[in-house]
């Protein structure tokens, strides 16, 4: 003879509860504690748009001082890559920023006729003060000199962190 379907017994349900109550107030701290890229926050459309434009600025800013500093050297032909914050989702506060960088140097071996290439990329830290607001850094890197702005908080630039790093 079958056994007939029975639900869970009353002490089963109770320590499911249980468990569902004290997990479920976990769940959102754990989601507002996660980082996102700087491009995301508040959300996809309205960070997408400025930050390219700050990036496309500090692009155009790096261009200007790379002939007479960084290019000068060994790796004359350095090229920006990408501009990238992390963003804490709750506080909107940045954790950090790395703007990396790719450059070459290429000669001829005059006795095999093989072109010897050394690539290299930098990933250079952004020096930003701890708890930063991503909205408060934006507004500075969109001033006419990203690249020399003061940053919040720091009496640091942008250039400064790229000296330390290139």
């Amino acid at each position: 003879m079958t056994q007939p379907f029975r639900c869970a017994r009353p002490a089963a349900l109770q320590r499911i509860a249980l468990i569902a109550a004290v997990l479920l107030p976990v769940a959102p701290a754990l989601a507002a504690d996660r980082y996102v890229d700087a491009r995301e926050f508040p959300d996809q459309v309205a960070g997408w748009e400025r930050f390219r434009r700050v990036e496309a600025a500090l692009v155009r800013g790096f261009d200007g001082v790379c002939g007479d500093t960084f290019c000068e050297g060994e790796y004359a032909n350095l090229q920006p890559q990408r501009f990238r914050c992390s963003v804490q989702a709750s506080s909107g506060t940045v954790h950090e920023c790395i703007w990396t960088f790719a450059g070459s140097t290429a000669r001829v071996d005059a006795q095999t006729g093989e072109v010897l290439v050394d690539a290299r990329s930098w990933a250079c830290r952004v020096p930003l003060a701890d708890h930063t607001p991503l909205a408060l850094l934006l507004a500075t890197l969109e001033g006419p000199q990203p690249i020399d702005a003061v940053l919040p908080g720091t009496r640091l630039t942008v250039y400064d962190g790229l000296t330390a790093c290139l």
